[in-house]
């Protein structure tokens, strides 16, 4: 059994260790973390998931960023710990979380990953839209909650440089950089 609810202050800590436990020491260093630093990931949409002894087996994060003039909702990462992997909950994450995304009136997604898993949740390559480099531009993908979403958005990924200080100081307060 597994409970799934939304990052709050307290995970912050496990979430950070439990990226730094599926993915590469140089992980920071990505150009998608780049796009986040100094900005508050979006509230609501960042989840976690636990097992029944209460153990963080899963965690997922979204990122405000622009597209030219656009907003689009960055995905990642998304993390199920070695030991609870193959067992479909990268897939619950991701699903609940665009769910959630739909909800809250995002009607773009994107995401830096290999399109055979997520292609499966719809995501297809964004043949115009450049993220910083040395990121692979056949990984850069992206999906429409709202048809047509995508039409036309092209150019650079940005930093979401809004104005939104009390989300960003209460992400700062837990120790995020991005």
């Amino acid at each position: 059994m597994y409970a799934l609810r939304p990052e709050r202050a307290v995970d912050y800590a496990e979430v950070e260790a439990l990226l730094d436990l599926c993915f590469a020491p140089g992980r920071t260093a990505l150009s998608s973390y780049r796009l986040r630093e100094g900005v508050a990931p979006v509230p609501g949409l960042c989840l976690v998931l636990r097992d029944s002894f209460d153990v963080m087996v899963g965690a997922i994060r979204f990122w405000p960023v622009h597209v030219g003039d656009e907003d689009v909702l960055l995905l990642g990462p998304v993390a199920v710990h070695p030991t609870a992997q193959g067992e479909g909950l990268g897939g619950l994450l991701i699903r609940e979380g665009l769910e959630r995304a739909e909800m809250q009136g995002w009607s773009r997604v994107m995401l830096v990953g290999d399109e055979p898993y997520y292609r499966r949740f719809g995501f297809r390559k964004l043949e115009h839209v450049q993220m910083p480099p040395p990121t692979n531009p056949d990984r850069v993908l992206g999906l429409e909650l709202e048809p047509g979403a995508w039409a036309g958005v092209e150019g650079p990924v940005t930093r979401d440089t809004s104005d939104n200080e009390a989300a960003n100081q209460a992400w700062r307060s837990l120790g995020g950089r991005g």
